[in-house]
């Protein structure tokens, strides 16, 4: 392929589907992503475009344009899901038990087409455009580690996308402060006395102590915390017990927590144990709680997120505003320290992301690979235009909202 060649549509419809195929026929999870990172080494040097030496194990960060401030980043994740895929596409996952499910596969080569589009145009760029290609993204901890290898440094503004099922292609939507909530798991064990099932007075009833604890954690929700604040405690999996006349001696169930209220989110852990504790303590039982958090909520930049949907209006798409997702996105901690927006791009897909026959429209790919370019040359020439725009302008805009 002539990479100089890519400007044109054909060519570059043809190479983001081939990129996108090769990498949903080849998936790997969060941390594995050694084969996914080789083959975008391979494509971004064939392809002149500059990768940085960075101290990640999978995942790297390319760059385009001066070298110099300003520094815009595009961002895209490129881990894959434990799901045995089931679309019978002819170019389905050749890994067993492994699928892109969350389209993390049409995420990488939308941004490598921008990547390609903007490499076409370095001469022109008023700055610098990293485009990350981050691993890890659906255990939470991919966004950590390229915050921590120092590849994000200097940078003016983030920019990141997911494709939304929902949407039909050509549609566009984000919103200003909280898309994706924060995302919490838990863990409780509730350990007794194992009795047989004839005589349960002989024991402590693990089993009947943990349907009253999961029952009394809904109450969080409905009681604890107000009804004009959206929480989400989901109860995923309970384990106990190998055979039907015995009261097994240990419970283990796990779960997750979503909100966007940060206060809230802080508090939850202790209204957990409280809860497991007093029942437990009723049945004579000690119960436990791990908790682990995770990325906390995605909140969109106010003055960026306007700034991602008039690009998008300039470049044909319909725009809408999205409503707040219960999703969780580790492109939360980037937001965190550097102001930015995250986007939605439509995708039309029949089935929900993580199903095991989620596919997406290819028409989407070169429409988002064009966008993410214009959208990040045009965050360029702005922050030329407009260097004072600082993170801390950002905090007191979006405490004004």
């Amino acid at each position: 392929m002539e990479y100089s060649l890519l400007g044109s549509e054909p060519a570059l419809t043809s190479r983001l589907i081939e990129v996108r195929r090769s990498l949903h026929r080849e998936p790997e999870l969060s941390n594995e992503e050694i084969k996914t990172t080789e083959k975008l080494r391979k494509w971004l040097t064939e392809a002149d475009i500059r990768i940085l030496d960075l101290p990640l194990k999978t995942g790297l960060i390319a760059e385009i344009g001066t070298g110099n401030k300003p520094v815009v980043v595009i961002r895209c994740d490129i881990d894959a899901l434990p799901i045995q895929e089931q679309t019978g596409l002819p170019f389905a996952s050749e890994i067993p038990g492994k699928m892109h499910a969350c389209g993390h596969d049409f995420h990488t080569a939308t941004i490598l087409g921008a990547a390609y589009i903007l490499k076409s145009r370095e001469s022109e760029l008023p700055g610098t455009v990293r485009v990350l290609f981050q691993p890890a993204e659906e255990t939470g901890h991919g966004a950590k580690e390229v915050l921590a290898s120092g590849g994000l440094a200097d940078v003016s503004a983030i920019f990141g996308l997911h494709n939304n099922p929902d949407l039909p292609v050509g549609t566009f939507g984000t919103r200003t402060g909280a898309l994706t909530a924060g995302v919490d798991r838990f863990e409780i064990s509730i350990r007794g006395t194992g009795a047989h099932a004839a005589t349960p007075e002989r024991g402590e009833d693990t089993i009947v102590t943990a349907a009253q604890i999961i029952m009394a954690l809904q109450t969080i929700a409905s009681r604890v915390t107000s009804a004009i604040e959206p929480v989400v405690l989901s109860v995923t999996r309970i384990q106990a017990g190998n055979t039907w006349n015995v009261l097994p001696e240990l419970v283990e169930m796990e779960g997750t927590v979503r909100t966007y209220n940060e206060e809230i989110r802080r508090m939850i852990p202790e209204k957990i144990r409280q809860i497991i504790r007093g029942v437990g303590a009723s049945a004579g039982v000690k119960a436990e709680l791990l908790w682990t958090p995770g990325p906390p909520a995605t909140i969109n930049d106010a003055e960026w997120a306007d700034f991602t949907k008039e690009t998008a209006a300039g470049a044909g798409y319909e725009v809408v505003d999205l409503a707040p997702q219960m999703g969780g996105e580790d492109f939360a901690l980037y937001l965190q320290t550097i102001p930015g927006a995250f986007v939605n791009i439509g995708t039309a897909s029949r089935f929900a992301l993580h199903h095991p026959q989620f596919t997406v429209d290819e028409a989407a790919l070169v429409p988002a690979a064009r966008y993410f370019a214009l959208l990040a040359e045009a965050a360029l020439t702005k922050l030329v235009l407009k260097p004072a725009f600082r993170y801390e302008d950002r905090n007191e805009r979006n405490n004004n909202l």
